[in-house]
C-alpha cells in the first residue's frame, strides 16, 4: 500500500503538471487552425486536462489494472468521438487527443517511473506545443534526403551496435568492435548537431557564428570556408581571422567532450589543463581581433560541408579508426614513443579525430603520458595545417594574425608535449 504522504505528493504533482500542460494546450488551440473555427475548439481547456489527469491518478490508486484500463478505454473512445466532431468542423489536429491520453497516464507515470522521465516528457510536450511555428518551419525546410539519411543512421545505430561483439579486433588489444562503433556514433552526432544548427537554425550565420558552429563540425573545414570567403569578398571579411581562431577554439572543447563521453576520464583530466588553457587563450585572442574589427560588416556563410551523417562517412570513420589503431600498434611496437611522436605529427595533417580516439581506446606499448603528448602533437600539427590553409585559400594579409596565432598555439602544444 502506498503511503498517504506519498499519494498526496503524487496527486498534487500530477495536477500541477497537468495544469501547466493544459495552459499550453489551450494557447496552442487558440493560435492554431482551430482558432479560425470557434465551433471546433472542443477538447483542450486547462480544466479538462487537469481533471483527466486527476481521474487517471485516482483510478490507478484504486487498482492499476481493471479500473484504470477501463477508464483509459472509455477516455480513448470519447476522445475519438470528439476528434470526429472536430474533423467535420475542419480541425484535423491529433495533438489534443494525444495530450488527453498522456494526461490520463501522467499520475501512474509519476508513481512508477523516475521523476526525470516525467520531467523530460513534460518538457517535450511544452516545447511541442509552444514552439509550433518554429517546428513547422524547421520541418518544411528539412530536406527529405537528410531525413532518410538520419533514419538510416538511427536504424543502423539501433541494430548494429547491439549486434556487435564486445570482443577485441584481432591483433589490436583493447579495441573492441563496440568501442569503434560507439566512437562513430558520438562523433557523428556532435558533428551533425553543428551541421543542423548552421544550415537550419542559423542559415544566415555571420562570420563569427560560422567559426563556432563550424568548429563543432570540423575546424579544418571551417577554416577553409572562412578563408575562401575572405578571398571572395575582402571588404566584408574583417571578422574572418577571429572566426578562424574561434573554430580552433571549439576544436579543443569538442575533443575534450569526445574524450570524456567515450569514458577516457584519465585522458580528459590530463588534457584539461593544456586544452583548457589554449581554449581560454584562443578565446581571448579572438575577442581582441573582434574588438579591433568592430563596426565592420559581417558575412553570411553556407554550411562548412555536406551532411556529416551520411552513411559512407560513418563507415569511413570506422575504417580510419581501425587503420590508425593498426598503424599505431605497429609503430609503438617497433619504434616506441619516438615513433608515436612522429606518427602523431604526420597524422595532424589529416583527420585527427579517428587517430586520437583509436589511440585512447587501444592498449599500446607506451605510457599514458606518451598518449597525452601524442594528442597534443597531433592537435599542434593540425593547427599548422589550418594556418597554411588560412593563408593559402584567402591570399589576404588580414589572415596573418589568425595564422600567427595558430602557429603560436602549435608551438605551445609542442612545448607542453615534450616538457
Amino acid at each position: 500500500m502506498i503511503a498517504l504522504p506519498h499519494l498526496l505528493t503524487g496527486f498534487l504533482a500530477t495536477a500541477g503538471l497537468a495544469f501547466i500542460i493544459g495552459l499550453e494546450l489551450h494557447a496552442y488551440r487558440r493560435r492554431g487552425e482551430g482558432a479560425l473555427l470557434p465551433e471546433a475548439q472542443g477538447f483542450g481547456t486547462t480544466r479538462t486536462v487537469t481533471l483527466i489527469s486527476a481521474l487517471g491518478f485516482v483510478l490507478w490508486v484504486i487498482a492499476p489494472v481493471v479500473p484504470f484500463c477501463v477508464g483509459f478505454g472509455v477516455l480513448g473512445l470519447a476522445l475519438m468521438l470528439e476528434y470526429r466532431k472536430r474533423v467535420k468542423a475542419g480541425d484535423t489536429s491529433l495533438v489534443p487527443t494525444i495530450i488527453g491520453l498522456i494526461a490520463f497516464a501522467l499520475g501512474p507515470l509519476l508513481l512508477t517511473v523516475p521523476l526525470a522521465v516525467v520531467a523530460a516528457l513534460t518538457v517535450l510536450i511544452l516545447v511541442a506545443l509552444g514552439e509550433q511555428v518554429k517546428i513547422r518551419r524547421f520541418s518544411d525546410a528539412f530536406p527529405t534526403q537528410e531525413g532518410v539519411t538520419l533514419a538510416k543512421f538511427l536504424v543502423l545505430a539501433g541494430l548494429i551496435y547491439p549486434l556487435l561483439p564486445n570482443k577485441n579486433v584481432p591483433y589490436l588489444p583493447g579495441i573492441s568492435w563496440t568501442k569503434i562503433w560507439a566512437a562513430v556514433l558520438v562523433i557523428s552526432a556532435i558533428s551533425y548537431l553543428g551541421y543542423l544548427a548552421h544550415r537550419y537554425v542559423f542559415p544566415r550565420a555571420d562570420t563569427l557564428l560560422t567559426g563556432v558552429l563550424g568548429g563543432l563540425y570540423s575546424s579544418t573545414a571551417a577554416t577553409v570556408v572562412l578563408a575562401r570567403a575572405a578571398k571572395a569578398d575582402p571588404q566584408n571579411a574583417a571578422f574572418a581571422p577571429a572566426a578562424v581562431i574561434i573554430a580552433t577554439t571549439m576544436m579543443y572543447a569538442r575533443l575534450l567532450v569526445l574524450i570524456a563521453l567515450l569514458g577516457h576520464v584519465d585522458a580528459a583530466m590530463a588534457l584539461a589543463l593544456p586544452f583548457g588553457g589554449l581554449f581560454l587563450a584562443s578565446l581571448a585572442a579572438a575577442g581582441v581581433l573582434t574588438w579591433r574589427s568592430r563596426g565592420e560588416q559581417t558575412q553570411a556563410h553556407s554550411p562548412v560541408s555536406a551532411n556529416p551523417l551520411d552513411l559512407p562517412v560513418a563507415f569511413l570513420f570506422a575504417a580510419l579508426f581501425v587503420f590508425f589503431a593498426a598503424i599505431t600498434q605497429l609503430v609503438t611496437t617497433k619504434f616506441g614513443v619516438a615513433g608515436l611522436h612522429v606518427l602523431s605529427f604526420l597524422v595532424g595533417f589529416s583527420d585527427i579525430d579517428p587517430f586520437i580516439l583509436s589511440l585512447l581506446a587501444g592498449k599500446f606499448a607506451v605510457s599514458q603520458e606518451a598518449v597525452t603528448a601524442a594528442i597534443l602533437i597531433a592537435s599542434a600539427s593540425n593547427n599548422l595545417l589550418k594556418a597554411g590553409y588560412a593563408l593559402a585559400f584567402s591570399r589576404n594579409r588580414m589572415m596573418l594574425p589568425a595564422a600567427g596565432w595558430l602557429c603560436l598555439t602549435a608551438a605551445v602544444s609542442f612545448i607542453v608535449a615534450f616538457a
